[in-house]
């Protein structure tokens, strides 16, 4: 028998290698078609992410929620059923991968944000898109969990006029970035323009400027952010106070690279992308697991006040001064 506790723990602990076959190498009596059982027969659901962080989270008016969405890479994987060829944020190019959406909630600090939900995108399986799972963990974190914060990120993937007019019926803010050829209209009697088209002033730039998006019911304040190399994000929030300006803009901005972090220590610190079942369950499962792991680490790190990955590669460092005092292998 195997546990989903062990499981986590391997994933935690292995330093490269997460398949089956070498959990069963390193535990007694263990084969690797029993692991591979296990992932093949249990279910284990997102729900379960919520059950671990719920009490942890630093909940109020003032945090947030982000969505955003991550190819977990499979690009040499041919016969694993939840693959499928899109489009990688990471690798700006489609790659045969697993897609998973994220719903995280950030306190507003570096440290205080946790993952509370995911769907797995799986179109052929259960004909939703991801602005579907967008939507169902929207209203879940409302309806279900009841979540405090009244503000959600996302970037310009999920910024469809559904997805903003749900937002703004269920009386939240929200924040998000647009594509460059979307159009907007600065009143009436101008119709519709491309963003490039605006005049942007001096006071346009710091204090944005109100617009009307097509198909979308109500008014916008857009503003228009420049990096320090010329990349331009075009930000918008429902929120049209005059004390929201292009900082708190930019502020949401930084925020929202939160979920990110969760989704780079998922394939860095608990092997995401290496499971090699081919059963949709079992890739399920694993993912399941890896969430689990990521929870685990991330309390773990906050108790000892280190990084995630300053956590993980101290466990490597355990093991190279015990073979340093007493090496299996002694030099010729």
């Amino acid at each position: 028998m195997i546990t989903k506790k062990q499981y986590v723990e391997y994933l935690v602990s292995t330093p490269k290698n997460c398949t089956c076959t070498y959990l069963a190498e390193h535990l007694e009596d263990v084969s690797h078609d029993v692991v591979n059982d296990f992932l093949r027969q249990k279910r284990f659901m997102p729900r379960e992410v919520w059950k671990l962080v719920k009490d942890r989270l630093e909940d109020s008016k003032d945090a947030c929620l982000i969505v955003d969405d991550s190819v977990h890479d499979k690009r040499y994987s041919r016969f694993i059923e939840l693959v499928r060829a899109q489009y990688s944020g990471n690798e700006h190019r489609v790659v045969r991968g697993i897609g998973v959406v994220s719903l995280v909630h950030s306190g507003g600090t570096d440290e205080a944000f946790y993952p509370i939900d995911y769907r797995v995108y799986a179109p052929d399986l259960d004909g939703k898109t991801k602005n579907d799972h967008f939507q169902e963990m929207f209203i879940n974190a409302i309806d279900q969990k009841q979540i405090k914060a009244r503000t959600i990120l996302f970037d310009g993937w999920y910024a469809s006029a559904e997805n903003l007019k749900l937002i703004e019926r269920r009386h939240w803010t929200f924040f998000t970035t647009l594509k460059s050829n979307r159009l907007v209209s600065l009143s009436k009697e101008h119709g519709y323009s491309h963003l490039e088209e605006i005049e942007w002033t001096p006071d346009r730039l710091a204090h944005g400027v109100i617009v009307k998006l097509k198909e979308v019911p109500f008014k916008v304040r857009l503003f228009k952010l420049v990096a320090p190399d010329g990349d331009i994000d075009w930000v918008i929030t429902n929120d049209l106070d005059e004390t929201v300006t292009a900082q708190v803009a930019e502020d949401s901005s930084d925020v929202r690279w939160q979920v990110e972090e969760l989704h780079r220590g998922l394939k860095q610190l608990t092997g995401s992308e290496k499971c090699q079942c081919r059963a949709a369950r079992a890739q399920r499962n694993h993912l399941a697991c890896c969430y689990h792991a990521w929870v685990s680490v991330k309390m773990k790190a906050k108790e000892l006040g280190q990084t995630m990955y300053a956590l993980r590669e101290s466990l490597f460092s355990h093991y190279l001064r015990a073979e340093l005092q007493n090496p299996h292998i002694v030099a010729c």
